[in-house]
C-alpha cells in the first residue's frame, strides 16, 4: 500500500508540473522547443489516441487513476484536470467547464509556443 501512495504522490507532482510546463514553458527561450514538442504530443494523445480511448486521453492520467483505484478511490472523473481541481479545492467542479478551460489553455499555450518558436527561428 505504501508503494501506491508513493506512486500517487509521484504522479500528482509530476503530472501537475508537466501541465504547468505545457502551459508556461514557452516563456523561457531555453525551453521553448521542448514545450512545443510536449504540446504537440499532448494534442496528439488527446486526438489520435482519443479515437480509440475517448477524446482527451492521457496515458499519465490512466496510470495515475489505476494507482488511485488500487488505493480504493473509485468514481474518478473523466479528466485529470477535473480530478486535480476537485482535489485542490475540495469542491465538485463542473466537468464541462473544466474541459473547456483545459482545451482553451492548451490552444493558448500552443499559439504562444508556435509564435515564440517562430520568432526565435526567424528573428534571431
Amino acid at each position: 500500500m505504501t508503494l501506491y501512495r508513493i506512486a500517487d504522490t509521484f504522479f500528482l507532482v509530476f503530472h501537475t508540473l508537466l501541465i504547468f510546463f505545457i502551459l508556461f514553458g514557452w516563456i523561457w527561450k531555453r525551453t521553448r522547443l521542448v514545450n512545443l514538442i510536449l504540446i504537440i504530443l499532448t494534442a496528439g494523445s488527446w486526438t489520435i489516441l482519443g479515437i480509440f480511448y475517448g477524446f482527451g486521453f492521457c496515458p499519465l492520467t490512466e496510470w495515475h487513476f489505476s494507482v488511485l483505484r488500487k488505493l480504493g478511490h473509485y468514481n474518478l472523473p473523466a479528466s485529470y484536470i477535473k480530478y486535480l481541481a476537485d482535489r485542490i479545492t475540495g469542491y465538485e467542479c463542473n466537468q464541462v467547464w473544466v474541459d473547456r478551460v483545459t482545451l482553451l489553455g492548451l490552444i493558448i499555450a500552443l499559439v504562444c509556443s508556435v509564435f515564440s518558436n517562430f520568432r526565435r527561428w526567424f528573428y534571431r
